[in-house]
């Protein structure tokens, strides 16, 4: 059988960073192949589209630097939802806010140490993993919704959530992107809004590797048993409406639709801001946050 390790494409002009980041990944599950410059990290990658889960970039590179390298990553239809993390000597904010800009979600400063750069590379790892699942889970569904104008749908667990937003993507000529978003703002209604679970709280649990089974257990609580998220889809002449109504108290939703420098080197909260660059036409909170509803225009 073939290696099934997912491969990060390694690209720094330093060798000795090279070598580090190499010697990190080694005793990993994670494989790695390093280039030292732009022009063969672009070789490799359309070389072999599907060949890699992640790109590790630095920012500084002779001939096509690596801000160059990330935006022809993000303007091709292959490689467009591929997560690149852009490693950088420069941590000001005006250098973190241009790599978001052009679609760096996760980012690491020199110098780091291995125990951090591990951290961001897993996170960009699992999150590609979720995606690559959430396609298959959207081909398996297809056409599903065509047909459909109206309807209304109501879950309470993470694997309910997910389901649902392949489900529902298929309304969709874009699916592809639209899965993305629908399962980032179902997932939150749960784990945020109906469980309670807060942003610094989810981030000792992803620390400790204990996020899925905290979700579990406040499912099976008395006070949350009976909690559902609502889902109303509504097809209109160009357009295609999602209402997303959770049980809880609302969030601080604003500072969250946007990925901002402060937070790029979290292991989360980047999701809603994707959703909101890549899946969705327009995204509207309403009240205290409980209730969000996205619209998607629909027409060839």
């Amino acid at each position: 059988m073939g290696d099934t390790r997912p491969t990060v494409l390694i690209v720094d002009d330093d060798e000795l960073n090279l070598e580090l980041i190499a010697e990190y990944m080694r005793a990993t599950e994670i494989r790695s192949v390093a280039v030292a410059s732009g022009e063969l990290a672009l070789s490799k990658l359309n070389e072999k589209p599907g060949g890699f889960s992640a790109v590790l970039l630095d920012r500084t590179l002779p001939g096509i630097d690596g801000l160059d390298v990330l935006r022809t990553i993000k303007s091709d239809q292959q490689l467009s939802m591929l997560p690149v993390i852009m490693q950088t000597a420069r941590d000001s904010k005006k250098s973190v806010l241009e790599g978001l800009q052009a679609g760096a979600y996760y980012y690491l400063t020199k110098p780091y140490d291995r125990q951090t750069l591990l951290a961001i590379v897993r996170t960009a790892l699992n999150d590609y993993e979720t995606y690559c699942e959430l396609q298959l889970n959207v081909r398996r569904t297809a056409h599903t919704l065509k047909m459909m104008n109206r309807g209304r749908f109501s879950f309470r667990t993470l694997e309910e959530a997910r389901s649902l937003a392949a489900l529902l993507a298929n309304a969709c000529k874009a699916s592809d992107h639209v899965v993305v978003g629908l399962t980032e703002l179902l997932v939150n209604a749960v784990e945020h809004g109906n469980l309670g679970i807060g942003y610094e709280e989810k981030s000792r649990l992803n620390a400790l590797g204990l996020w899925e089974d905290e979700v579990k257990f406040r499912l099976n609580q008395p006070e949350h048993i009976k909690k559902r998220v609502t889902v109303e889809f509504e097809r209109k002449e160009k357009t295609i409406v999602f209402a997303i109504l959770d049980e809880g108290e609302g969030f601080e939703w604003q500072k969250y639709l946007k990925l901002s420098p402060e937070r790029a080197l979290d292991s989360h909260g980047r999701g809603i801001a994707v959703a909101n660059s890549i899946s969705f036409d327009r995204i509207e909170y309403r009240g205290n946050g409980n209730t969000v509803c996205v619209t998607v225009v629909d027409q060839e």
